[in-house]
Order: C-alpha cells, then sequence, then structure tokens
C-alpha cells in the first residue's frame, strides 16, 4: 500500500490484522471509526455485532441498504410538490427547471455532498461523488443519447452549459488544490450559479421573442381518463383515509411481473408510512391531491417527523428549559392545527391555503432525504474500512452511479420519444447545478457549523485523476462538437463511453496502486 492511502484505509488494515476479539475494542476506542451522523454505528455492527465469517453477508447487506437509500420512496413526493410550488409562485418553466426542478432532480447529490462535507476526511466521498457523476453523466449517459437517437444539438444553450460546467470544475479543482475555501469564495461559488440562471432566464426571454409566433399555436390537451365514473360517486372521510394510504394501483398491479410484484411488497411498509408523514400536491389532477382526513393527519406526523429525524435525531430527547420535550410541544400544536383545519374544510374542494401542504411535504421529503444522505455516507464509509478502499474511488463508483442511475435512464427515455436535445440538455444543466449547490452548500453548512474555513483533505492522485478526467472530457466536447457542427452521432457516442471505460480503468489501477507517482 503506497503511503497516499487515507487514514480510514490503514484502520481497515489494523482491523484485518488484529485478532478478532481485539477489533471490536479498536473500533470503539479509535477516533477514526466514530460516526457521528447517521443513526447507526455500521462499523460496530461489523466488528462487534456480527461475527467476522459474516463480512461478505455484512458487504451484501450494506448494498441492498445503499439501492433503498438511493431511490427513497420521498422522492416521489419531492417532485410534486417542487412543481406546485414553482407553479404557486408562477414561475416559467425555464426558471423552474433550473431552480426548484434541478434541486428535485439533484437532491441525492446535493444532500450526499452536504452529509460527506461535514467532515473532512469524508470529503472525499462528494468530491468522488460529485466529479464522478459528472464524468457518468456527461460520457455515458450523454453517449447512450447519442447512440440512441442521433440528432443536432442547439448550439448556444450547449457551448454555454459547457463553458459554465468547467468553470465550476475548475473553481473546485482550486479549493481542492489549496486545501481550503473561505466564506466569500464559498459564496461566490454559489453566485455564480445565480449568474447561470439568469443567463437562462434572459436566454429563454430572447428565444421566445424571437418565436412567439409559433408559440401561439401550441396547445396541450388533458384527456380525461376512461377510469372516470359516470355518475359523481361521494366517499365517506374513512374510505378517504384508507384508499390514499393504500400505495398499490390495482390496475398497474395486474399488468407487472412477479418480480415487481415482490420489491414491491417489500417496500410497501414503508411506502405506507411515507404516505403517512408526507404531503404530496399535485397541480396535474383536478383536486391537486387534496385528501382532507390524511391531509389533516399529516399536520401531525410531518412536523414530528421533522423534530425526531433531523440532524439524526439530535432534537429528539431536547428539552425546553430541561422540562418539556420538544416533540411533545411539536405534537400539541399539530393535534391543535388539524383540529382546525378538519373543522373548516371538505373533503370535496381543497382550501385555499392547500399550496402550504406542498412547501410542508417540500421540507419533510427534504429532511428525509438529508437523512438517507447521512445513512449512505456512513454505509460508505464502513464499505471503505472493510474492502480497505478510499472514499473518492467509493464515491465515483457506488455514490456516482447510484445518484445518476436515475438520470441516466429518464434521459434515454426521453431520447427514445424523440426528445434527444431535452435530454442532453438535462445531462449538463443538472450536473451544473449539483456541482455548485452540493460542493458551496456542504462548505457553507460546515462553516456555520465551525465558524472557521472549511479543510478539504484531497486523497492523492485519484482526485487530480478525476479531475483532470472531468476536466479532459468537458474539453474534447468543446472542441468536438463544434468540429461536427453541433451533430451528435454513433461515432460521438461510443467514443464517450469508451472514454469511461478508459477513465474507469485507470482510476482502479490508481487506487490498487498500479499507477502511483514515485
Amino acid at each position: 500500500w503506497h503511503t497516499e492511502r487515507p487514514l480510514h484505509v490503514w484502520v481497515g488494515v489494523f482491523l484485518l490484522v488484529l485478532h478478532v476479539a481485539d477489533r471490536c475494542a479498536f473500533v470503539k476506542k479509535t477516533p477514526d471509526c466514530s460516526m457521528e451522523d447517521g443513526f447507526i454505528n455500521y462499523l460496530e455492527l461489523a466488528f462487534c455485532l456480527l461475527p467476522p465469517n459474516l463480512t461478505p453477508l455484512t458487504i451484501f447487506l450494506c448494498i441492498i441498504g445503499l439501492y433503498f437509500f438511493f431511490f427513497p420512496p420521498s422522492l416521489s413526493s419531492f417532485c410534486p410538490n417542487l412543481s406546485a410550488i414553482s407553479s404557486s409562485l408562477r414561475l416559467t418553466h425555464n426558471v423552474a427547471g433550473v431552480t426548484f426542478l434541478a434541486l428535485g432532480n439533484g437532491a441525492p447529490d446535493i444532500f450526499s455532498a452536504i452529509a460527506a462535507f461535514s467532515h473532512p476526511h469524508t470529503a472525499g466521498l462528494a468530491v468522488g461523488a460529485l466529479f464522478g457523476a459528472g464524468i457518468f453523466v456527461t460520457t455515458v449517459v450523454a453517449g447512450s443519447v447519442a447512440l440512441v437517437k442521433p440528432f443536432a444539438v442547439a448550439s448556444r444553450p450547449f457551448l454555454r452549459d459547457v463553458i459554465f460546467y468547467m468553470v465550476a470544475v475548475f473553481w473546485t479543482f482550486l479549493i481542492l488544490y489549496r486545501g481550503t475555501t473561505t466564506l466569500g469564495e464559498t459564496l461566490g461559488y454559489l453566485g455564480l450559479y445565480v449568474l447561470y440562471v439568469v443567463i437562462v432566464i434572459i436566454s429563454a426571454f430572447i428565444y421566445n421573442r424571437q418565436n412567439t409566433s409559433s408559440d401561439h399555436n401550441i396547445h396541450l390537451c388533458v384527456a380525461e381518463s376512461e377510469y372516470r365514473p359516470l355518475l359523481p360517486y361521494s366517499e365517506s372521510t374513512s374510505q378517504i383515509l384508507l384508499s390514499s394510504l393504500n400505495p398499490v394501483d390495482n390496475r398497474k398491479w395486474r399488468r407487472k411481473s412477479w418480480k415487481w410484484k415482490v420489491l414491491k411488497v417489500l417496500k410497501t411498509p414503508l411506502e405506507v408510512l411515507l404516505l403517512l408523514c408526507i404531503p404530496v400536491v399535485d397541480p396535474d389532477k383536478e383536486d391537486r391531491n387534496w385528501r382532507r382526513p390524511l391531509n389533516c393527519l399529516h399536520l401531525i406526523t410531518a412536523p414530528l417527523v421533522c423534530v425526531l429525524v433531523f440532524q439524526s435525531g439530535v432534537y429528539g430527547n431536547y428539552m425546553i428549559q430541561g422540562q418539556f420535550p420538544l416533540w411533545l410541544l411539536f405534537l400539541l400544536l399539530g393535534l391543535f392545527v388539524s383540529a382546525i383545519v378538519f373543522c373548516s374544510t371538505s373533503n370535496d374542494c381543497p382550501p385555499r391555503y392547500h399550496s402550504f401542504f406542498a412547501l410542508l411535504g417540500f421540507v419533510v421529503s427534504a429532511v428525509l432525504i438529508s437523512a438517507a444522505a447521512s445513512e449512505v455516507v456512513s454505509l460508505l464509509h464502513m464499505l471503505g474500512v472493510v474492502l480497505r478502499l478510499s472514499n473518492t474511488v467509493l464515491g465515483l463508483t457506488l455514490l456516482a452511479w447510484g445518484n445518476s442511475i436515475g438520470d441516466c435512464f429518464s434521459d434515454i427515455t426521453i431520447a427514445r420519444q424523440g426528445y434527444p436535445r431535452m435530454a442532453i440538455s438535462a445531462c449538463f444543466g443538472g450536473i451544473i447545478f449539483n456541482m455548485l449547490f452540493g460542493v458551496g452548500l456542504g462548505c457553507l453548512v460546515q462553516m456555520l457549523q465551525t465558524h472557521a474555513d472549511v479543510q478539504v483533505e484531497p486523497e492523492g492522485l485519484l482526485t487530480w485523476i478525476l479531475a483532470g478526467s472531468l476536466g479532459l472530457s468537458l474539453v474534447l466536447s468543446f472542441v468536438i462538437v463544434p468540429l461536427c457542427r453541433f451533430h451528435l452521432g454513433r461515432a460521438y457516442g461510443i467514443f464517450l463511453l469508451i472514454f469511461y471505460v478508459i477513465f474507469l480503468i485507470i482510476a482502479l489501477l490508481t487506487e490498487f496502486g498500479k499507477i502511483r507517482v514515485t
């Protein structure tokens, strides 16, 4: 093992050398093994509670746990609530796309980065995940879109996104090179995204002015459901509550395969709990998803969940003046407000303040996704110790793949449906938001907690290979695409896929010491 290995990797080496009986004591006494974030100390779980011959089972369970954390059902309620907030604020599609909806799509990356930046020794996870996701999206996803549907990309938006992303990557490279960042630099980092949003708004305004005549001819039609009852039917309050808590669509259940049904049964208990906690306002539905009994119940459960889950439950045992529990105060307030709403509303018509439930659902979803992100970081930290892998390689593989696989499938689906330009725009626009807000908010939260500049510990040569590969892929796209007259064909897609494979091979060879700087 070369000398650039991070401390937690050497901890993994020591754990394997130590006698089985001494490993648990070593984990409990070593500061680098402590996990301040998250509800579970996974290192103690692996080395204290489970026998040594079950280490492969531990790794398998971690991968299963990562799957459920990567795809939390709370994300399904996150985006509709963001859409409802955007429509309530009367934001244009362009502004909503680069602000609220970008936050909805990039929530796992953002919260994972914030959780990883909470400690200098796990910052490599955030760097690896953001840079790894950037390479994955700009090569594998963009290359797959070009393979599925060759097309001519819009020149100005493409160049705009690539230039902004190159600036963001270079700025992040400088932060890593210096190993520290100040409050002014962090605010400037976040300001760069504000500038990007302003330019997108101005570009959209100019484009709309040029295409006003064609825009008047566009009409959207929404077909009524064939399952709409012919006669009006009014459900009772108890029937509305029970139907609202059923996460299974009977028509979809009959169409799906047995594998989907098994997975759905496993996820149903968690989905029911989330339905009890997270209100969802859907602007696409006629009644905006107003469910009076369930929404009144949300006024009790949602604030209670935020108190018990926020920052890994540190406020769950907080006592006001040492006598009155904070959670009990929120419970009593929720009961009082819920009773008022229940008595002043009806089952059929949503109240004027129904949009408030979208904001409440957004906050609860954000808290739950943040908690899931903290568990992901803790799980990956434990895997790094057990497998003796650096945080950076875990970030650029498992964390980056997990956070980006949804974008990959959705963008390819959009391209197959005949909208490759929209798919390629999503490839670059989303990762700009993820990097600028992931690093910026992560550093800002750490500064507010420590009242000092953020220290970042780059994990040797692998970090520079990661940053250099992402920068090189962007420069090549910036040069090659204009030379091809902004036509993305199958040859360009194959080139991007080969680039990612070469990068991954070099990164893994560097991780295992086959490539090193003497």
